[in-house]
């Protein structure tokens, strides 16, 4: 994942559609990677979609705003063409 992304923020700012379909959290290994990953790129990522089922997801995407200047939003795993829609800014 995070090699495809750094290649994709060579040609500018990115936007992810991170969908938590069976998410069932972070270990504490892997939310320091993506803490890291995220100060590291907090700059290049533009708008970030989060998709889910379950009323904590939803607590996440709230969580994360203050630690990038992308646009976050959370979207019903039943509103996907939605997010795709919001992330292409319509």
């Amino acid at each position: 994942f995070v090699p495809v992304i750094e290649s994709e923020m060579k040609q500018g700012k990115v936007k992810i559609l991170f969908s938590m379909h069976d998410f069932s959290g972070w270990d504490v290994g892997a939310l320091w990677e993506d803490i890291k990953f995220d100060m590291k790129h907090f700059g290049e990522i533009e708008r970030v979609a989060m998709v889910g089922e379950k009323k904590w997801e939803q607590g996440m995407a709230w969580f994360c705003k203050p630690f990038t200047t992308a646009k976050i939003a959370y979207f019903d795993q039943s509103e996907i063409d939605a997010a795709r829609s919001w992330l292409q800014g319509e």
